[in-house]
Order: structure tokens, then C-alpha cells, then sequence
């Protein structure tokens, strides 16, 4: 941006050089002046081509040259002979208008070829913007340490060996041991993966360079691989320093031979980048990303990302210490890990905003504190947004009350993580990706198959609202029997994964049958209040089995 301004004011400079030696050349005065017996000599002797009369002079042009007498001394009857013209200004004033005409069309004229790239094309409204050619890469203090991060003890070990590093290279140097070049960190989204690695800086007390990996793919090609040179000579610079390049999979994909110049070209400025580090200068690049698998392989050899580590989705203790986090700054009057139970799935940037919609509920209904009643209200809301709410008809709300009473009781019945259900919900638990053995998968589908369960054969049908429950039954049995060998046999056959739906569903119908009256007692519940708990319905299973 600097040397950008510097150009402009040194052009603007030129101009006006160049204009006033163009009005010295026209404006000046280039007559020499002659006493009267020499003006007398010239006019009788016809030498005078032509003359010019001003208020201040009479000028003489000859072949020899312009002279000049002062108007004073002559009088009209030396000029009988000749033809004499009167001058004024108006000729400067012509002269004047021209050269600002012409300053304005050479300006016009700049602006639009200053911008033009090697190849001569003009670069427009898109052209690049000026931080891109300026070579000057921020840094950023971090103001985020680890005891503002909940529930990352295990990354907090691998990670402090990085910090310490930094904080004593000299141990490690007289060791002999060399510190990873890169670390890649490498979970879901909304794990804290960017505030890991701002943490790390904060620990440290190093500078800390951000950049995005989209931020370096550019429409013209060597843009980004300018961008990437110019943030590692920034860290060199301020070193010991750390670079942070978040989804670096925009930009570090796998080459798969179909051409894109610019992204090859920033891909290969960051190899090299990461290749040229000395062991000494004490600058490591932390990426973050939740596609490992699409990254190229030359990214993830040795020397370079020589470290990954792998942030996964909170666990109930972890849940537990991140809510504590967010909540303590908030009055409330709540257990902290019935919210915990509640939020199986939920990553970290969830628990915050899971949090932040309970205080802002509690606001709206002038409540002093918040409660759990206000979790339970804006639980739905957070994990699958806000819906409109249905207006049943006295039958329809008849059919959701038995398919969710059924659901509830499956649910309770084989202990499936959840705390309260809401006649609105139409799903009970998130999806996990954790191992289950065999008899928790089946559980979980009998559960999805509940409600249509009951419905049909209570009333003969069910309504359109078990459309999901159905969709995720049949991908999550299609799954035990072609992916995980759960079905007959290690290796499925033909239509088996209906017989194996079949079976679940006669299972579910004859469970349901044996807690028919836990059944009606909840029914009962969900039509007076709407909602009902895991523990209220677990006291009715208690009380029949």
C-alpha cells in the first residue's frame, strides 16, 4: 500500500513538472526590445512581416525575430503602411484551457492503464487489492489461554510440549531434538480448534499470524502463493512465532490432475514455505481442518504437518467443564451436569450458544435466574433451529400424543441419552458417530420405530411426522447390515435389511404391548403438560417392572 501511494503522489509530481515547463514554453515572452530610430528603420525598410499592438507593447515580427517597443512610444501613423493587429489576453486564456484539457485526458488515460497486468489485460473493479502487493502481514496478540478453553485436557498435553519449546528452545537444541514444523489439528466443526491454537500463542507469548485458507486462493494465478511467501517472511521476521491457517483444505486439497494453476501454485509456495524452515527459526504453523482425508499427500509427510491431533466432540465431563465456562458469568440456579446429560453431540461453539439462548429466554420472561427449565425450552432451537409451530386439530394432537408417549418409554425403557422430551420434539437424541455394539444399535432403531409402532396399532396408521424417524431407522439398519456384519450373516443378503426392519418392528410392537399401561399413564402426562421427563416416566417403568 505504501509503495502504491508513493507512485501516485511521484506521478502526480511529474504532472505538474511537466505542465508548468509546457506554460513556460507557450507563455513566455521570447521578444527583444528596440529603441524608436529602430522601429522607424524596420517599418521603412519593409522588414516587418506583421504587428501586434497590446495596451503594453507593439510587437514587430520579422525574419530575424519578434521585437518589441513600448505602445507608448509609438503612434498609429508609423503603422499606415502596415497591418496592425490588436492583442489581448484571450489567447492565454485559450492556451490555458488546452494544457488542463489535456492534463485531464492523460490523467483519465493513467488511471486506466495503471492497473494493467504483464499480459496487458485490465484488471477492472476486480483488480487486486492493495494488501495483496503490499507484503505487510499483521500480527495478532492473542488474548485467549488455556483456562478459558473447557474440556481439551488431552490436546492440552500435546499441545504444552509446543509451548515449551518455544518458551526454551536451547533445551531441546542441546538435546537434539527438533520441535514439529507443523501441527495439524484436525476434528469437526465447533470443537475450538482456532481458539486451541490462539490459546498456544497466548502460553507462549508469541506473535500469532492468522489466515484462512480460502483467503489464499486468488482469481489471478500467483497471488496466493505471494500471500503465503509474504505471511512466512512476517513470521520469520517476529520469531519465535506462530502461523495458524484455518480449513486448509481450501487450499492444500489433493492433486488430482485437473488443472487449476493458481491453487497448484499456492499449494506448492506452501510446501516450500514449510520445506525452507531452519531448525533455528523458531517459527511453527498450526492448520486446522475437518476433511483430513481430501488433503494432499505431499501436505501430511514427514517434515512438514509432522504432528496431528485429533479434537473430537466433548464427552460428558468435558460438556460438564465447558458449560461450567459459560456459565458462571450468568446468575442461575441450575445442576450443571443434568444440562451435560442433556447435550450429548453438542460440540463447543453449541454449548455456548445452547447457554446464551437460555439467558436470553430467561431475560424475555423477566426471570431472575436461569433455570433448566430454559435449557429444556431452547435445547431443540439450538440443534436444529427454530421451527414453526404446528396448530394440531384435537385428532392430530391424539396421534402425536401416542407416538411420542411411545418413543419416551422405548427410550427410558434400554436408558438412551435424554432428559426430558417435548410433545413439539420430533427427535429424541442426536445422531453419534461413537462404537456401538450391536443390541445399543438395535435399541436406538426400535426406539425410531416406536411411535409408528404404537400408532398402528392403536389407530391402524400413522401421520407423516414419522417420516424421519423412518428415514433414519432405515439408514441405520442398512448400515448394521452392509457396513458393520450385524444382519444374518457376516455378509448381507438380498432384502435382508427389510427383514431385518420386519423383525425390530414385531420386537417393538410386543414391548410396547407389555407396558401398555406405562403407556397410558404417560399419554396422560404429555397431553396435560406437553412434556414429560426421563425420570417421571422411569418412576412409572420402576413401578410396573
Amino acid at each position: 500500500m505504501l509503495n502504491f501511494k508513493t507512485n501516485r503522489i511521484m506521478l502526480y509530481i511529474s504532472a505538474f513538472f511537466i505542465v508548468a515547463l509546457v506554460l513556460f514554453a507557450v507563455l513566455r515572452d521570447n521578444s527583444s526590445f528596440i529603441t524608436l530610430s529602430d522601429a522607424k528603420t524596420m517599418l521603412e525598410g519593409d522588414s516587418v512581416k506583421s504587428i501586434v499592438v497590446t495596451k503594453e507593447y507593439a510587437y514587430l515580427k520579422t525574419d530575424e525575430g519578434i521585437f518589441k517597443i513600448a505602445s507608448s512610444q509609438v503612434t498609429p501613423k508609423m503603422f499606415m503602411n502596415h497591418r496592425v493587429e490588436v492583442g489581448d489576453k484571450s489567447h492565454v486564456v485559450l492556451y490555458l484551457f488546452i494544457l488542463v484539457l489535456i492534463l485531464g485526458i492523460a490523467t483519465l488515460i493513467f488511471k486506466r492503464t495503471q492497473f494493467i497486468n504483464p499480459q496487458g489485460s485490465i484488471m477492472g473493479k476486480h483488480n487486486t487489492p492493495p494488501e495483496l502487493t503490499s507484503g505487510v502481514v499483521e500480527a495478532m496478540k492473542s488474548d485467549i489461554s488455556f483456562s478459558d478453553i473447557g474440556g481439551i485436557s488431552d490436546v492440552k498435553v500435546e499441545l504444552e510440549e509446543i509451548i515449551d519449546f518455544m518458551k526454551n528452545p536451547a533445551r531441546y537444541k542441546s538435546f537434539g531434538a527438533r520441535m514439529p514444523r507443523g501441527v495439524l489439528l484436525v476434528g469437526p466443526p465447533g470443537v475450538g480448534k482456532t481458539m486451541i491454537a490462539k490459546a498456544v500463542a497466548k502460553e507462549a507469548n508469541v506473535p500469532f499470524f492468522y489466515q484462512s485458507g480460502a483467503s489464499f486462493v486468488q482469481i489471478y494465478v500467483g497471488m496466493g502463493a505471494k500471500r503465503v511467501h509474504d505471511l512466512f517472511v512476517a513470521a520469520k521476521k517476529n520469531a519465535p512465532s506462530i502461523i495458524f491457517i484455518d480449513e486448509i483444505d481450501a487450499v492444500g486439497k489433493t492433486r488430482d490432475g485437473n488443472r487449476n494453476d493458481e491453487r497448484d501454485a499456492t499449494l506448492n509456495q506452501l510446501l516450500t514455505e514449510m520445506d525452507g524452515f531452519e531448525n533455528s527459526s523458531g517459527v511453527i504453523v498450526i492448520a486446522a481442518t475437518n476433511k483430513i482425508d481430501v488433503l494432499d499427500s505431499a501436505l501430511l509427510r514427514a517434515g512438514r504437518f509432522d504432528r496431528r491431533i485429533f479434537v473430537e466432540l466433548p464427552t460428558k465431563l468435558e460438556r460438564t467443564s465447558i458449560l461450567q465456562k459459560y456459565i458462571s458469568k450468568i446468575p442461575h440456579d441450575l445442576d450443571i451436569n443434568i444440562v451435560a446429560n442433556m447435550t450429548v453431540g453438542f460440540n463447543g461453539a453449541s454449548l455456548a450458544s445452547l447457554v446464551n439462548e437460555a439467558a436470553l429466554l430467561s431475560l424475555r420472561q423477566n426471570n431472575l435466574k436461569v433455570t433448566i427449565e430454559h435449557f429444556y425450552q431452547v435445547k431443540d432451537k439450538v440443534m436444529f433451529g427454530k421451527k414453526k409451530l404446528k396448530i394440531l386439530t384435537e385428532k392430530q394432537k391424539k396421534y402425536k400424543v401416542t407416538y411420542q408417549a411411545a418413543k419416551v418409554v422405548c427410550a427410558t425403557y434400554y436408558n438412551l441419552p435424554f432428559e426430558k422430551l417435548m410433545l413439539s420434539n420430533e427427535r429424541l437424541t442426536p445422531s453419534v458417530d461413537e462404537p456401538l455394539i450391536q443390541h445399543e444399535l438395535q435399541e436406538r432403531a426400535r426406539t425410531l420405530l416406536a411411535g409408528s409402532v404404537a400408532c398402528d396399532s392403536r389407530y391402524g396408521e400413522h401421520s407423516s411426522d414419522a417420516k424421519k424417524d423412518l428415514d433414519d431407522v432405515k439408514e441405520l439398519c442398512t448400515k448394521m447390515v452392509h457396513q458393520y456384519g450385524m444382519g444374518a450373516s457376516i455378509y448381507a443378503k438380498e432384502h435382508e435389511v427389510d427383514a431385518f426392519i420386519d423383525r425390530l418392528f414385531a420386537e417393538t410392537k410386543e414391548l410396547l404391548s407389555s407396558l401398555e399401561s406405562v403407556m397410558f399413564k404417560v399419554e396422560e402426562e404429555l397431553t396435560l403438560s406437553e412434556s414429560i421427563s426421563k425420570s417421571t416416566v422411569k418412576v412409572h417403568l420402576d413401578a410396573l417392572l
